[in-house]
């Protein structure tokens, strides 16, 4: 790569930075006391202090084990190398690989902070993966993973999961959390399809500005004892690789980037993040980590946003071992921080900072770009108020782990819940029946909380999660153990790979069946994370597959339990299944809301946060293209484009049913700078209280470039009696209703919109074009 155009792309970025701070509001309003004190500091700092602060390392670098306890220990020596030697200001990740205990955390960083403040008198910040509550600390809460909290519609149970998850996280001194997860989830394969909030770009951005809130608070600048920094990842289109697989290339185009999966982190960034993680993949051939365009542009000067952009995983070094646009270690260094990376996640040695070093001297980085990626690690240390306070002591936090924030959990695991069949109103469950609890799923704390549980891969949460139930712990307490049977059928591989399992042994289940009056078979995947998840067969396996058939062929009802993170094809066993449940992903208290909804005890209310899809080979969104879904083009050849879905985007059904009715609009006619207001009756027509999702979307019948079939604009959830009617108000910005040009340009085109929610729709007309000139609407 030329190191002229680098030097210039650096230079000309910083100027064009200047000129957007004088343009655009920014993102997060400046404190001048802050902003006075990072300059103050960053004015004493030599080279090799600021360098360090760029650089992230693991805790593995700094630590031993001890031989006579087998515990970790931080080696002090390695200590003095990292922060006394090399200045490091930050330090991720868990102690060989598996949750601490809040005590444990404390002493750990304080030990850290105690050094780093002696050596520098600035705080290291810790960073964790804590993505679905408090997961790396033993005896913290668990929610449930992100898809099944967008399957919630919910927005106020995300807002204070991630408050719960804060004040947990903090009360092990920890600032720092790499969450919300603001990938889109838009490909069935991929295997952190779970982490986010499932495949529309609303629904992230939504769940995704609550989440920033609750880690946070409403003033960015003053980051509370409570609260921590969210790192909204991963920067971005993450989720459409176009082998399925993990940290692969991605084939977006710039409107469909602008448009989709840009948004949530746009409205994240509007709520106060003051850290962004990179996506660790490519995009038509450009690394993410590379990317000026993106980083630097628009993020930083688009936005004039003075948060901090950390990397993922050794993702600088990936431009030169794995992505090969760099010669060298200390050319892709280079690359990537003239691009705008802030901070690198090295994560195992110090050589970043010897070559960055180097590359000042040499010229290659100008000081200008170190000193602003340092005004921003920085900057987020004294919002946290690490200068102050840079550890914590954990008994200032006495509602950690307890019944207040288990409540909340169990909450948000029951309205994530999606019943998607229920043939004959089989469920809810009579409490006097016999139950044959069977399959691979049935008794396992690992297979109800996934990947980032305790462990990366949470392949210890039977062990460390044992005072949680199990949903087959969970329906003994419910029915009552003489009404349970227990035979799992298939099993998991202990000790194997997450998809391994042991050879069957259906005939001992289809022999339990005999004695059972319902079978809860239990179905789907064990717990993986990132890389490790890939597949190449998205059917749920053969030995499953197989249970549910010969359990079927008992003529016992089946009610069939899909836990899984990902949709698997399970088209042969549904027409065998009397009722479907999709349980995604729900966490500790997952069992118990399983339990509790079968039995009648509460209502489901989720809905899918994603299209299931019912052939291999039709893996594709709700708001798809016309010609993706065409049953027959007319003409001599009989084209078609038939795609088959098992279960669609926001379907849900419940114990009661809902009618809609009187769908209005306060204007019929609008433009870009109208707020259009629609109010729709909704009637729960049966006879239990129930939570009802209304989702409103918008269809842009005639538009210059190919409209979507359909988006959410709008959602609420309504919580109704028997017999009861609510009007629900939903607003919509006539702006919203832009989209992307082929130009890469905003545009609100005049002419006609179908509104729909419910069976209810409506026409309105936009009166006027509007193309904006602005990146951002």
């Amino acid at each position: 790569m030329n190191r002229k155009l680098i030097l210039s792309a650096a230079l000309s970025g910083l100027m064009l930075t200047a000129t957007a701070q004088t343009t655009v509001a920014p993102a997060i309003p400046r404190d001048r006391k802050i902003e006075k004190k990072v300059e103050a500091l960053l004015k004493k700092m030599t080279l090799e202090e600021k360098i360090g602060q760029m650089t992230e390392l693991t805790i593995d670098v700094i630590t031993k084990r001890d031989n006579s306890t087998q515990e970790f220990q931080i080696d002090d020596a390695l200590l003095d190398t990292v922060i006394g030697k090399y200045k490091v200001g930050s330090i991720l990740n868990v102690p060989q690989g598996v949750a601490q205990s809040k005590e444990k955390w404390e002493e750990i960083i304080r030990k850290i902070q105690d050094k780093s403040m002696k050596v520098m008198g600035i705080p290291c910040i810790y960073g964790v993966d804590q993505i679905h509550g408090t997961t790396y600390t033993l005896g913290g809460t668990f929610f449930p993973q992100g898809i099944n909290m967008a399957a919630t519609f919910n927005r106020e149970l995300v807002r204070e999961g991630a408050r719960i998850s804060a004040y947990e996280t903090k009360a092990g001194s920890i600032p720092w959390t790499y969450a919300p997860v603001l990938d889109l989830a838009r490909d069935a394969r991929w295997p952190r399809h779970w982490e986010n909030y499932g495949e529309d770009c609303y629904v992230n951005a939504e769940m995704g500005r609550e989440a920033v809130f609750g880690f946070q608070g409403s003033d960015p600048n003053h980051i509370g004892k409570q609260q921590v920094s969210a790192c909204i990842k991963h920067y971005m289109g993450y989720g459409v690789p176009v082998s399925g697989k993990d940290r692969t290339p991605s084939s977006i185009t710039v409107q469909d980037m602008r448009e989709k999966h840009f948004a949530p982190f746009l409205e994240g960034i509007k709520a106060g993040a003051l850290s962004v993680m990179v996506n660790s993949a490519m995009n038509n051939g450009l690394p993410f980590h590379a990317n000026y365009e993106l980083l630097t542009e628009w993020l930083k000067e688009d936005l004039n946003w003075d948060g901090m952009i950390v990397t993922d995983w050794a993702d600088i070094n990936n431009l030169y071992t794995r992505d090969k646009i760099a010669g060298s270690k200390k050319e892709a260094i280079k690359i990537a921080i003239n691009a705008g990376i802030d901070m690198s996640m090295v994560p195992y040695e110090w050589s970043f900072c010897t070559y960055l070093k180097e590359l000042v001297e040499e010229g290659e980085v100008p000081m200008s770009r170190i000193d602003d990626a340092v005004r921003r690690v920085l900057r987020m240390k004294y919002r946290l108020g690490l200068f102050e306070t840079p550890a914590y002591n954990h008994k200032d936090f006495p509602l950690f782990g307890g019944k207040e924030h288990a409540a909340a959990a169990l909450q948000a695991a029951e309205e994530s819940l999606v019943l998607l069949k229920n043939t004959d109103h089989i469920l809810p469950l009579p409490k006097d029946k016999k139950l044959l609890i069977t399959g691979p799923n049935a008794n396992s704390m690992r297979t109800l909380n996934g990947g980032w549980s305790y462990t990366w891969q949470g392949h210890r949460a039977d062990e460390l999660a044992a005072d949680y139930n199990t949903i087959l712990e969970s329906f003994t307490q419910k029915f009552g153990a003489s009404n349970i049977i227990y035979e799992p059928g298939v099993t998991y591989k202990e000790g194997g790979a997450w998809w391994e399992e042991n050879a069957p042994e259906i005939d001992k289940a289809v022999a339990a069946a005999a004695n059972a009056d319902y079978i809860i078979a239990c179905v789907g995947e064990n717990s993986y994370c990132e890389t490790p998840g890939n597949l190449n067969n998205l059917f749920l396996s053969e030995s499953q597959l197989n249970l549910v058939k010969a359990l079927a062929a008992t003529g016992k009802p089946v009610v069939l339990v899909l836990n899984e993170g990902r949709p698997r094809i399970v088209n042969e066993i549904e027409p065998l299944a009397k009722a479907v449940i999709n349980t995604m992903l729900p966490g500790n208290y997952g069992g118990d809301a399983l339990a509790n909804l079968v039995a009648g005890d509460a209502n489901f209310s989720g809905k899918m946060p994603y299209t299931y899809p019912k052939e291999i080979n039709s893996l594709f969104t709700y708001d798809y293209k016309p010609c993706e879904d065409l049953e027959k083009m007319s003409g001599a050849y009989d084209y078609d484009a038939v795609m088959s879905v098992q279960w669609a985007f926001g379907y849900g059904l419940s114990y009661t049913t809902y009618a809609y009715s009187n769908l209005k609009a306060d204007k019929t006619n609008f433009t870009a700078d109208d707020v259009l207001t629609f109010t729709v009756d909704v009637k729960n027509t049966g006879n239990r209280i129930g939570k009802e999702s209304v989702l409103l979307f918008s269809s842009d019948l005639i538009a210059s470039l190919t409209p979507d079939i359909r988006r959410l604009r709008a959602f609420e959830k309504v919580e109704l009696q028997p017999g009861e009617t609510k009007t629900v108000t939903l607003k919509v910005k006539g702006s919203d209703l832009a989209f992307v040009g082929y130009d890469g340009k905003w545009i609100l085109e005049k002419g006609d919109f179908r509104i729909q929610t419910g069976n209810q729709t409506l026409n309105i007309t936009c009166t006027d074009t509007r193309k904006w000139d602005t990146p951002n609407k």
